[in-house]
């Protein structure tokens, strides 16, 4: 009985660990197809980066999850802090700026 448990630890963790990448990977495609979708010229209203270098900081980030560190390592990490950063604060820019309407 006492040996079934780090079996079963193991298989606990795997299973966390790709809900996490997935969950990650997901909050940063979203983040990335908001950005691709948006006009340039919005972003230079609101006062924050333009829409190329969000575009190459998401992409760039989605990639480096993908390939090098998974969910919880330092890139993966340093991803969904950009995909949050991107949704929660230029995500409202923009859509004030077009007076709230739209599907995003």
């Amino acid at each position: 009985m006492a040996s079934s448990a780090p079996i079963f630890y193991l298989a606990v963790v795997s299973y966390l660990n790709l809900l996490i990448l997935i969950f990650s990977l997901v909050v940063q495609a979203v983040a990335l197809i908001h950005c691709l979708t948006q006009r340039g010229d919005g972003f230079q209203a609101i006062g924050t980066l333009p829409k190329g270098a969000w575009a190459a900081i998401l992409g760039v980030c989605i990639v480096l999850t993908l390939l090098f560190s998974g969910p919880i390592g330092i890139f993966g990490l340093i991803g969904v802090a950009a995909a949050l950063i991107y949704l929660l604060d230029v995500r409202p820019g923009l859509k004030d700026l077009s007076d709230g309407k739209g599907f995003w």
